[in-house]
């Protein structure tokens, strides 16, 4: 039997900006059989000017978008190059990137992930595959979640697959069909306040932990109009902005409550939004390892075994598929599931660029 295999770097950069995810896979496929492993990762960090730009990035003007989109160009394709020259890997068949989401507004047929640009992959002398979610959109689809044909594949023995990041997303089989969508916002809020205390981050959710819990601001969360939505449904860094912290802003309290409450909330969230409250429960992203929120998501699910796999997997999963989706596209098979986004049919997204 014929064993296909190949060689690529999958690269992410995600809404809660903990910097650029790169990890160079091996691929093998055998009878639509896939098998994977991950031979180096790392993530590289934003230094704080770029993180001040992304984060502001969302109130350019188109002129200044532009811009950004060439010089963050760049910034990528050295990443990626150094990544590339430091672990000394050869006859790559693709790097496969993601780029990174400033504006995302399906509702208007509108998305944006800069780094995307063509000439990224004349600056790495490489075949680049990108630029995954504008066809969807086009198709009438969200454009997200892309993950879940990689859980498919890749993690179908688990009944539920959770992405613990930017934001919480989950997918599942319902039907005979991959379903996947949007939960709610998780360190892009989170990592908002634990930056007013002067950290990058809440570890392990000890500072969340240390707060109490709001009523009036946990019943005004769950309230917001997005939990109401059926799937399929998707969340950017406009929500968080224009709805969410303005909401948390306007209870005068702690910033210790105020992450305790969210994370609370988010906990909530997650149970409602599984049709099975039982099963087995796959969780990575950064969200992961925040301790607290784990221990109030088994408490809203005391029968969900929660699985939490190995470091390299949980960091780098979504580089990892994204690699996947390359691949599919360079077969120019499915990668992208309508049952998902709300496309208007299943198709290959993605393009492909050449030095």
């Amino acid at each position: 039997m014929k064993e296909d295999y190949y060689n690529v770097i999958g690269v992410m950069s995600g809404t809660s900006l903990d910097g650029v995810d790169l990890a160079h896979i091996k691929f093998k496929v055998n009878q639509k059989k896939w098998e994977f492993e991950i031979i180096e990762s790392e993530t590289i960090s934003y230094n704080s000017a770029w993180i001040s730009t992304l984060k502001a990035a969302l109130d350019f003007s188109e002129t200044a978008l532009e811009d950004l989109n060439q010089e963050y160009t760049k910034l990528l394709a050295k990443i990626i190059s150094d990544f590339i020259q430091r672990n000394k890997i050869e006859n790559i068949d693709a790097v496969c990137s993601h780029g990174h989401t400033i504006l995302h507004q399906p509702q208007n047929g509108f998305t944006l992930q800069i780094g995307n640009l063509p000439q990224i992959a004349t600056l790495l002398h490489q075949k680049v595959v990108c630029d995954f979610r504008v066809q969807d959109v086009k198709l009438g689809g969200q454009g997200a979640p892309l993950v879940p044909i990689g859980d498919q594949i890749l993690f179908s023995q688990y009944n539920y697959c959770m992405n613990l990041g930017g934001f919480s997303n989950v997918s599942f089989e319902e039907n005979d069909k991959r379903i996947a969508f949007d939960i709610s916002p998780v360190n892009t809020v989170l990592n908002f306040y634990a930056n007013q205390l002067g950290l990058d981050y809440d570890d392990k959710g000890k500072i969340s932990k240390s707060g109490s819990s709001n009523e009036e601001l946990f019943i005004a969360l769950n309230a917001l109009d997005f939990y109401k939505k059926t799937h399929p449904k998707s969340l950017g860094f406009e929500f968080v902005k224009e709805t969410v912290l303005p909401l948390i802003d306007y209870f005068d309290i702690s910033i210790q409550d105020k992450m305790h409450t969210f994370t609370e909330h988010v906990a909530f969230q997650i149970a409602l939004a599984l049709p099975n409250k039982k099963g087995s429960l796959f969780i990575t992203g950064g969200g992961a390892y925040n301790d607290f929120l784990i221990e109030r998501i088994q408490y809203y699910l005391p029968e969900m075994k929660i699985i939490i796999p190995s470091s390299e997997i949980l960091e780098f999963k979504e580089a990892l598929i994204f690699a996947l989706l390359g691949v599919l596209k360079l077969r120019n098979e499915i990668n992208t599931l309508s049952s998902v986004t709300g496309a208007k049919e299943d198709h290959s997204s993605g393009y492909i660029y050449s030095f």
